[in-house]
């Protein structure tokens, strides 16, 4: 199948395909394919209905816009008021159905698109213990790789980004805290965006930390993921951070995708990001030959400053607000658990099934703190905005005069190693400066290792959504790097 966004939209324009003939055909693509990969932990049982009711729209003469008809699949920590649950993986959630749609999904909804189903996802998106998983919950399962059944999907955003890759549906949201979106992205070979904060509410997706968490668009291409970014922004009076959206937010972000984007860009290499594995390496360096060709100027190195002198203080905020935020989310919640203490005892009384690889470590430790006016807190947030942003990413801009920096996304994906948990052996550091500060992050695929995709990261300041979607698009279109999974079961080394 593998059709992009546009594609589907002409198609239906000229009766070639409708909505429901398109959703029947993801539905049955997941029914056939999705027991080797396990990435949709529940359909929903209305998309037909849905696709049937926007196809009568559109032969009324009324088309909403590109994502009209169009089948979503969005992660199980976002709250949909239909028949679906919202359960983040955890069986301490089996049963929630959200009373109200999170806001992201009403203007999905909005948009014309098909809420699909839902996604599966490390569980409690890969924040509760110390040695997880990433794609298992205990809801839903593991979630496998599609180029290799027996490699890692990466997460939080498992699903989302295996089923992207899968081509069970023509995009899905992810969500991201520190390189959810962006690790699941990459390991899958698609397109990830992790947008600056405050692009997209946080309203209604089940927390970590309310100063680093945010949806994400992944689709296969650049720009289905650009249409996709632009129907999810909005300012949301019940999510103050997206009121700084209001003038620089758009809803048509596919304006931005420029063939010649890179020509005479400034692009800076954070050389001190990059590790030293000499396949990524190699990659990388020749994707920057890439964007020289294309006119780029490269700045190399332009290393970041900082970047590793903030993960203590990042996780003991990710602590603090990981209690405050899930707390307040499961007091309005319809579950069985309306604390974090309740979701710490529900995991301990039903050990067996819910924590049969590893524990709650970071529960516990995030149970312990204090409240959000405790001085470590607010000194750990502070660090962290002034050595990311004024002393991180802004600096090293300002000083070579940026467009954006680029590092590997990641390295292949490793083996799914149940008794031991995650074994990556990557040495770069890509998503923690952009997660940590706020700003925007996408990857891109470059290339293969042993058929394993690895991305290629474009970040930069604030708001630079379009500046980064261009430069990305550029890439994408001069390299047509990705390739189809064929659902091995081991990759060919």
């Amino acid at each position: 199948m593998e059709q992009t966004i546009s594609e589907l939209q002409q198609k239906m324009s000229t009766g070639e395909l409708t909505s429901l003939k398109i959703t029947e055909a993801y539905l049955e693509r997941i029914r056939k394919i999705d027991g080797k990969v396990n990435a949709v932990i529940e359909l929903n049982p209305e998309a037909e209905s849905i696709a049937a009711e926007l196809d009568a729209e559109r032969e009324r003469g009324k088309v909403r816009g590109a994502l009209h008809g169009i089948p979503i699949l969005i992660k199980d920590n976002i709250d949909t008021r239909d028949k679906m649950q919202t359960t983040a993986g955890s069986l301490a959630l089996a049963g929630n159905i959200a009373s109200r749609d999170a806001f992201l999904v009403r203007q999905l909804r909005k948009a014309g698109a098909v809420i699909l189903g839902k996604t599966n996802l490390s569980e409690w998106a890969n924040f509760r213990g110390k040695r997880s998983v990433s794609g298992w919950s205990s809801r839903g399962g593991l979630t496998r790789n599609p180029y290799a059944l027996d490699r890692s999907a990466c997460g939080s955003s498992s699903g989302s980004g295996a089923a992207v890759a899968a081509d069970f549906c023509a995009a899905a949201v992810g969500t991201e805290t520190d390189g959810s979106v962006i690790c699941p992205s990459q390991t899958n070979g698609i397109v990830g965006i992790k947008p600056t904060l405050g692009l997209i509410s946080r309203n209604g997706i089940i927390p970590i930390a309310h100063s680093q968490d945010t949806a994400g668009a992944m689709a296969r291409t650049v720009a289905d993921a650009a249409i996709l970014l632009g129907a999810l922004t909005g300012v949301d009076p019940n999510d103050s951070a997206t009121k700084a959206s209001a003038k620089r937010a758009s809803k048509d972000y596919a304006q931005f995708l420029d063939k010649d984007g890179l020509n005479g860009a400034r692009i800076g290499v954070a050389r001190n990001l990059c590790g030293t594995d000499g396949r990524i390496l190699e990659l990388f360096n020749q994707s920057i030959l890439v964007m020289k060709r294309l006119g780029a100027v490269i700045i190399d190195p332009a290393n970041l400053p900082n970047f590793d002198k903030f993960g203590k203080t990042e996780l003991e905020v990710l602590h603090y607000e990981f209690k405050a935020d899930l707390n307040q989310y499961l007091a309005g919640a319809n579950g069985r658990v309306k604390s974090m203490a309740d979701v710490i005892k529900f995991n301990e009384e039903n050990k067996a099934r819910v924590m049969p690889y590893f524990g709650q470590e970071h529960m516990l430790a995030a149970q312990e703190k204090g409240s959000l006016r405790d001085k470590a807190y607010r000194e750990a947030l502070a660090k962290n905005r002034l050595l990311t942003r004024k002393n991180g990413i802004d600096a090293v801009m300002r000083k070579f005069k940026l467009d954006a920096l680029i590092v590997p996304s990641g390295g292949p994906a490793w083996m799914i190693d149940l008794a031991n948990g995650d074994a990556i052996n990557w040495d770069m550091e890509s998503t923690s400066p952009a997660a940590v500060s706020g700003y925007p992050h996408i990857t891109v695929p470059m290339g293969y290792v042993f058929g394993l995709p690895v991305g290629l990261s474009f970040f930069a300041k604030a708001w630079s959504e379009p500046t980064l979607i261009k430069l990305a698009y550029a890439f994408e279109q001069a390299t047509k790097a990705r390739v189809e999974p064929k659902f091995l079961e081991t990759a060919k080394l």
